[in-house]
Order: structure tokens, then C-alpha cells, then sequence
């Protein structure tokens, strides 16, 4: 795993740098508190760099910290729907951050980039940071949007995207757990609403989404490369987790794969100029305990480094797209 040569010095804000930070003034100041007297500059901030870190702040667990998405985001958080990772509810609309083995990196993505509707802002809480890694990067989508060959961002934006998800039994996320229901009709109504293919298959499902690759930001009107791409394809799982999957499944029945959005194939190395856009981006921070970092899900990509220790970090979504 390659992790950022960049890193931000505990206490430290670094213009342009992801994200800004915000220290408490106080070990005693309550953070609900002090976003509701500071949330114009907070709010600013967010759309200028993208991400934003709350730092030494008291906190009062899981109920403080959904209080401060009430404060920031003016609402409660939301269900997480069509799920493409596993997660487990903490409290309420609070989950806990993906649920994959401490040992594996998960890539930078844009959280539900590939639905029809996403979270605009997500929020992150550090209950227990790792003893080593265990890091959230980030890479700011503007910046992986200017470094991306021209030609293969024009290919992506006249032909979009493709998604195609096998959900299996006994493999993975069931379709069940995904939609929050065990109701195929209920599922086919979800798909047709949201643009989505389904087909229900002996034991497990398929749905199929095409989607854009660039969007605009809805403040700032910035292009963006906001996609599951990268994330989704199968070359960016690690060597030995591509080759198990492979050979148990034939590649129309991977659990998911991206393509063009006409169905074709996209090369290998395509997806290695993206993974590498992405990486040139991305920087770093050690998690705090009780840190608390907010990104505009249309700015900022995140990911999750591989790690020792407990690590423990809650996760919230708020502000839908549509």
C-alpha cells in the first residue's frame, strides 16, 4: 500500500492543504456549541477546501456527535441505502465505518457516487483511533479531475459509466441488508425510481446503473470526478483478492465491476492512470481521539488505510443530492 508523502503535523493547518482545521479554544468547549456560533465560516471553509477538521473539542460520544450534524447540517443524518460496503449501526443513523479487515486498504471513492442520489456532506468521528495507520486520506476531486488525461476524461464523459452488482448468497453484502428490505417488489420499485437494472437470479440479484463520470459542484459549479470507477473495478483489488474472485466467478457475476457506459470492457490501464490521479492527490492525517472531520462528498474523495490496534470511527451522512 502507498500512503501520501504529505502528512499534517498534529495542531498544524496547511493552506490548500486537505483538510483545514479548527482547534477548540478551550479543552471544555462543546462542539454542537461551538458550530452553532461559527457555522457560516465553518460552511466556507467546507466548500473552499473541501474538508474540515474539528480538533479537541468535547465531543459526548455518539449522541454529541450526531448533534453536530444537526448543527452544521441543519438536519439528522440518513439512512444508508443501497449499500455497497458492510456497516453496522452504532446508534440511530450512526454506523460504523466499513466493516473490511484491518489489514487492506480501501480506495479513495466519493461515498454513494454511484446512486442517483448521494450525501452531500459526511462526518466522521474518532472514538478510538489505530496504534499504527489507520488514517482517512483524502483527495480533493478537482484536483484528480485537472490531472486526468483529457482523452480519457472525454471517453468517460461522452460514454459515462457502467455499474454491475452481483449480489450472492452467502458472499458479501445481501441484496437484503443493501436495500434495507427483504421485499423483492419493494426492491424493484427502489430500482425503477432510481434509474437502477435489476434482475433477481437463483439465489442473489443483479442491478446494473449507468451513470456520469463528471458532475459539477452545486455551489461552486467546479467540474469534478465523481464516480465509482476506480473504486468499483476489478484491477484495483489486491492481486490475490482478484485471482480468489475470479476464478469462483465469471466476470459477468463479479461482485461488482465497472465498464464504459455502453458495456465495454475498460482497459487495465486506464484504471491504473486513474488509481494513480487519485494517489498524486491524496493526503493524510493521524486521527485524534474524538477528532471530528467533515468532507463535501463533492470535493473531497476519502479511503482508509490499512491497520493495527482498535481503531473505531463513526460515520454519518447528511444533505441528500436530489
Amino acid at each position: 500500500m502507498t500512503t501520501s508523502a504529505f502528512t499534517l503535523p498534529t495542531g498544524t493547518d496547511l493552506p490548500g492543504y486537505l483538510p483545514r482545521v479548527f482547534l477548540a479554544p478551550g479543552p471544555d468547549t462543546e462542539v454542537s456549541a461551538f458550530i452553532a456560533r461559527n457555522r457560516p465560516e465553518l460552511r466556507a471553509a467546507l466548500t473552499e477546501r473541501g474538508a474540515v477538521l474539528l480538533r479537541g473539542f468535547r465531543v459526548e460520544g455518539v449522541d454529541g456527535f450526531n448533534g453536530s450534524v444537526h448543527a452544521l447540517s441543519g438536519m439528522p443524518p440518513l439512512t444508508y441505502a443501497e449499500r455497497s460496503s458492510p456497516r453496522s449501526t452504532i446508534k440511530g443513523q450512526v454506523y460504523t465505518s466499513t466493516d473490511y479487515p484491518a489489514d487492506e486498504e480501501i480506495f479513495l471513492h466519493n461515498e454513494n457516487s454511484y446512486q442517483a442520489v448521494w450525501p452531500h456532506t459526511l462526518y466522521f468521528f474518532c472514538i478510538e483511533p489505530a496504534i499504527t495507520l489507520g488514517a482517512t486520506p483524502l483527495a480533493d476531486i478537482r484536483t484528480v479531475y485537472a490531472a486526468i488525461d483529457p482523452d480519457v476524461r472525454e471517453e468517460f464523459t461522452r460514454r459515462r459509466w457502467r455499474v454491475v452488482r452481483n449480489f450472492h448468497q452467502d458472499f458479501g453484502v445481501p441484496w437484503q441488508q443493501a436495500f434495507n428490505t427483504d421485499d423483492r417488489d419493494a426492491v424493484a420499485a427502489y430500482c425503477r425510481d432510481k434509474g437502477i437494472g435489476v434482475e433477481f437470479t437463483e439465489g442473489g440479484m443483479r442491478t446494473t446503473a449507468i451513470r456520469d463520470a463528471v458532475h459539477r459542484h452545486p455551489v461552486t459549479g467546479e467540474p469534478v470526478w465523481f464516480n465509482h470507477i476506480t473504486f468499483f473495478h476489478v484491477s484495483t483489488l489486491g492481486a490475490d483478492v482478484r485471482e480468489g474472485l475470479e476464478e469462483i466467478f465469471a466476470p459477468e457475476d463479479l461482485p461488482t465491476n465497472s465498464y464504459y457506459g455502453d458495456g465495454a470492457p475498460i482497459p487495465d490501464d486506464v484504471v491504473a492512470h486513474l488509481r494513480q490521479c487519485y494517489r498524486e492527490a491524496s493526503t493524510r492525517f493521524d486521527w485524534e481521539r474524538h477528532d471530528i472531520l467533515v468532507v463535501d462528498n463533492m470535493l473531497a474523495a476519502h479511503a482508509r488505510e490499512p491497520f493495527t490496534g482498535p481503531r473505531r470511527i463513526a460515520v454519518a451522512m447528511a444533505e441528500p443530492s436530489a
